[in-house]
C-alpha cells in the first residue's frame, strides 16, 4: 500500500509499505514505510491530498490554486491542473471497480470542479454554495451520481454530479470542517459530518441525525471503513473507534501521537481477507506518520508496525492499496466503459 502526505512548507511525501524479512531469522518480518519521493509540490501550503483507491493516482491541492497529479507505481509527479480559481480545499476520486473516472475539487471561491480522470479534462465548474461561500469538506457518493460538500460559514451543498447542478442546500448549526459518506454494521447508507468536538452520523436519504460522537476535544481526521466504524483523532492525540451502528467507542488508541493527529487512512479498499485490510495509518502535526493493527486496539500498549518521521508540519493524508498497482487501466476502461454514470 502507499501513503501520501502534505505539509504547510510546501512538501508532499509518498511512501509505500513494505515487508523486510530478517537476514538471521526468515521466518521474522517487520513493516516499513519506505520512500516513494518527496516534492516541493506547491508554491503555498498543501491543503488537502487525495489517492484513488487501487489505482496508483494521487493529487494534491494547494492554496496556490493549484491542483497536482501523481503517479505512485512510478513515483513521478505529473503535473499541474491550472482551473482552480481560487485555493483548492478538498480533493475526492471517484472511482468504479479499480479504475479512477473522476477526481472533483472544491475551492475557497465556493466552486467545484469536475475532472474526467482520463486526461484530466475540466468537465464542469460548479457553484456549491450560493454565496461564495469557501469550501471545507468534499465527499462523493459510492454511487457516483451525488456529492456533499461543507462550507465554513455552515453550509451543507448536495450536488447531483449526473445533471451537473447543486441540487440542495442548507444551513447547519455548527459549522462542520469535513464530511463523509459511511455505511453502518448492517449496511445503513449513512453520512458523517464534523464540527469542533462532535461527530454527527446521518441518515443519507432524509439527513436525520442518527447518532451524535461527542469525542471530547476537536476533531481534526476521521476516516469511515467498511466494516461500519468510523475512526477519528485529533487534539486528543489518540484514535478512537466508533460503531457507527449503536454510536459507541468500541477501542481506542491513547496518545497514537504526541501531538495533534491530522489525518487517518482506513485500507479496507484492500482485498477481502488480505493483511493489509487489517491496517490504518495516521499522521501527526510534528511530521509523524504511523501504521497499526486495528486488532491491536485497546490493548494497554498499543506499538504501531511501522513508523517514519517527514520533520515537517503535516496537514493531510491520504492512501491507497500497493497490491493493485500494475494494473492495466486500458483493459479496466474497457469493461467498465458501458457503466459511466458522470458526465461525460
Amino acid at each position: 500500500m502507499a501513503l501520501v502526505a502534505g505539509s504547510y512548507e510546501r512538501f508532499i511525501w509518498g511512501f509505500s509499505l513494505k515487508t523486510l524479512t530478517s537476514a538471521t531469522d526468515p521466518s521474522s518480518e517487520a513493516l516499513s514505510l519506505a520512500p516513494l519521493f518527496s516534492y516541493p509540490a506547491h508554491t503555498g501550503p498543501v491543503r488537502c491530498v487525495a489517492a484513488a483507491p487501487r489505482a496508483g493516482l494521487a493529487a494534491s491541492g494547494g492554496a496556490d490554486d493549484s491542483v497536482r497529479l501523481y503517479d505512485l507505481p512510478n513515483a513521478a509527479d505529473l503535473g499541474p491542473l491550472f482551473d482552480p480559481p481560487a485555493a483548492v480545499s478538498a480533493l475526492a476520486f471517484y472511482s468504479r471497480g479499480p479504475v479512477p473516472r473522476n477526481l472533483l475539487a472544491a475551492c475557497d471561491d465556493g466552486s467545484l470542479l469536475l475532472y474526467d480522470a482520463d486526461g484530466f479534462a475540466l468537465l464542469a465548474s460548479l457553484r456549491a454554495f450560493p454565496r461564495r461561500e469557501a469550501a471545507e469538506g468534499l465527499a462523493v457518493h459510492p454511487s457516483g451520481r451525488v456529492a456533499l460538500a461543507v462550507g465554513r460559514a455552515g453550509a451543507l451543498a448536495m450536488v447531483n454530479l449526473v445533471r451537473g447542478r447543486r441540487s440542495f442546500s442548507c444551513r447547519l448549526e455548527r459549522p462542520a470542517s469535513a464530511v463523509a459518506y459511511a455505511q453502518d454494521g448492517s449496511g445503513g447508507d449513512r453520512f458523517v459530518l464534523t464540527a469542533e468536538e462532535k461527530v454527527t452520523v446521518h441518515d443519507s436519504e432524509d439527513a436525520r441525525i442518527i447518532h451524535e460522537l461527542d469525542c471530547g476535544k476537536r476533531v481534526l481526521a476521521f476516516a469511515p471503513a467498511k466494516s461500519g466504524v468510523l475512526y477519528t483523532g485529533g487534539e486528543d492525540r489518540g484514535i478512537a473507534v466508533w460503531d457507527l451502528s449503536s454510536g459507541k467507542v468500541s477501542s481506542r488508541i491513547e496518545g497514537a501521537h504526541a501531538t495533534r493527529v491530522k489525518g487517518i487512512v482506513a485500507f479496507d479498499n484492500c482485498k477481502n481477507g488480505s493483511e493489509l485490510s487489517n491496517l490504518i495509518a495516521s499522521a501527526s502535526s510534528d511530521g509523524v506518520i504511523r501504521v497499526w493493527d486495528v486488532r491491536t486496539m485497546g490493548n494497554e500498549r498499543s506499538t504501531p508496525l511501522a513508523e517514519v518521521n517527514t520533520k515537517a508540519r503535516l496537514t493531510c493524508l491520504a492512501g491507497t492499496s500497493l497490491k493493485f498497482l500494475q494494473l492495466d487501466l486500458h483493459s479496466a476502461l474497457a469493461k467498465y466503459s458501458v457503466d459511466f454514470v458522470l458526465i461525460m
